[in-house]
């Protein structure tokens, strides 16, 4: 009888502490989420200018975010909307690469409706250390190659790697990587001329993101 009260109590405490552990850890989530959050969505904003110049917006950029879902155009991810007064300027677009060396790379891209594109930056992937990382701006300045190009169906032929008789180089020893990089910004500012720019109302009907 003794030893089954005195197990009750320990489980009594054990549990107290239990629920103290967790509304402590509740309580500091709750704390730190707004300032977690703040930071998070500047760390996006900085991404985003990196693409589309503050030069071209006056809006607030990451307010407009959208999830693109379309069939016809599955490497698309997000979409933003920058606005120089009533003016839409620019689109920065999140995009995925499907046949990098390793795998999916996602990018983040400014394109203005003429299909100019403003800057591209590289977001996530799992390229090869030392060749295909080279998408990486602290890695390699080739990324920048892509800043102010104007793509149009004229010059489409252009948008390849030199091996594929395009002119954007590729890296030594690593061809499929930049060819992946090259082919998923081709394919978006190509999708921003040919459907966006005709029908720009139907970023209306994606989805917010969350």
């Amino acid at each position: 009888m003794k030893t089954s009260v005195i197990t009750t109590r320990y489980a009594l405490i054990l549990g107290a502490i239990a629920l103290l552990c967790t509304a402590v850890s509740t309580g500091v989530y709750l704390l730190t989420k707004s300032r977690i959050d703040a930071v998070t969505a500047e760390q996006q904003r900085q991404l985003l200018v990196e693409v589309v110049p503050q030069v071209h917006f006056d809006n607030d950029l990451l307010a407009t975010c959208k999830v693109v879902k379309l069939p016809e155009a599955p490497f698309l991810n997000k979409i933003y909307m920058a606005k120089k007064g009533s003016d839409l300027t620019a689109y920065a677009i999140q995009a995925t690469a499907p046949d990098g060396y390793s795998g999916n790379i996602v990018l983040l891209m400014g394109i203005q409706p003429d299909g100019t594109v403003l800057g591209v930056r590289t977001l996530a992937h799992k390229e090869t250390p030392g060749l295909g990382d080279k998408i990486e701006t602290r890695i390699d300045d080739w990324i920048y190659s892509f800043t102010n190009r104007k793509f149009s169906l004229e010059n489409e032929g252009e948008w390849a790697v030199k091996k594929d008789g395009g002119t954007f180089d590729q890296f030594t020893g690593a061809t499929i990587t930049p060819r992946a990089v090259v082919n998923n910004v081709r394919q978006s500012a190509k999708w921003v001329i040919t459907q966006l720019k005709q029908k720009p109302e139907m970023v209306e009907g994606f989805v917010n993101c969350k």
